[in-house]
């Protein structure tokens, strides 16, 4: 019957590498007994030697500027400040100040555009003739042959009646001036009138007597 044992540790690979690490902590262990290994650390890194350097030499600066003092300006204290508006004290004098205003007058005003009125003058009514012509010719004045213009002055109120009338220019011979008067007095014209309205005027009408050969 087949029997199974267990390899030993020192057979075969494993052994051998157990035994060289074995070895390896024993030459380790003497090394440093004997002092080998510091010997070798020695060698490897070497020591450090330490010199001494020579300080740097200060050069020799010039001596900074001495600092230079401020101007002291003379103290002038702020002005104080004075309310214009504040009213002023009790015993303070009080000064008025008067300004004259000129006040420019007002313009003119633009006279009103003239109105413009209709005028009409008194005319003879043909139904109120004038006594006056050929047939109330002064027969004396005929046969004296006198001829002539009287102007007479005329007042006709707004009915057209005549209320005066008087000589305002003779004609030369008081036979005709007498003529002119009597022709007039108590008759009636076409009144004056204003805007279409009669009113009462005063005019001047020439009266003409002239003999027919």
């Amino acid at each position: 019957m087949y029997k199974y044992e267990e390899p030993s540790l020192f057979s075969g690979k494993r052994g051998v590498a157990f035994i060289i690490v074995i070895l390896l902590h024993v030459v380790v262990g003497w090394g440093f007994y004997t002092g080998l290994a510091q010997k070798f650390i020695t060698k490897v890194i070497p020591p450090v030697e330490v010199a001494e350097i020579d300080k740097p030499k200060q050069e020799d600066k010039p001596p900074p500027p001495p600092p230079k003092l401020e101007e002291l300006k003379p103290y002038v204290p702020p002005p104080e400040f004075v309310d214009i508006q504040q009213a002023p004290p009790e015993n303070a004098p009080v000064t008025q100040s008067t300004v004259n205003t000129v006040i420019a007058p007002p313009a003119p005003a633009a006279p009103p555009a003239p109105v413009q009125h209709s005028h009409t003058s008194p005319k003879q009514d043909p139904k109120h003739p004038l006594k006056i012509g050929e047939d109330y010719y002064p027969d004396a004045s005929k046969r004296a042959n006198e001829e002539g213009t009287c102007l007479v002055k005329l007042t006709v109120a707004p009915d057209g009646r005549i209320t005066d009338q008087s000589i305002e220019k003779s004609s030369g011979f008081p036979r005709l001036d007498d003529a002119c008067l009597k022709g007039v007095r108590g008759q009636r014209l076409i009144p004056a009138t204003e805007d279409g309205k009669p009113v009462e005027l005063t005019t001047v009408v020439p009266i003409t007597w002239k003999l027919k050969n």
